[in-house]
């Protein structure tokens, strides 16, 4: 397996769940009102991609 896409999926990963964090936090914010700016669950299913895509490229790559 190629250790480069295996590092790229683990960060990919890690920045999943940042943003599901994140997203957690928006979603129990105490003023309602006050929206961000960042759509927090795109940018955890874009992670999501990128590691599912990279880990396959790394098994694939033998």
């Amino acid at each position: 397996m190629r250790s480069d896409l295996l590092v790229g999926a683990g960060v990919a990963a890690v920045m999943a769940a940042g943003a599901a964090a994140l997203d957690h936090r928006r979603r129990r914010r105490a003023h309602v009102d006050a929206v961000g700016m960042v759509p927090w669950t795109g940018v955890q299913a874009a992670a999501l991609f990128v590691a599912i895509l990279l880990a396959a490229l790394a098994v694939r790559a033998g």
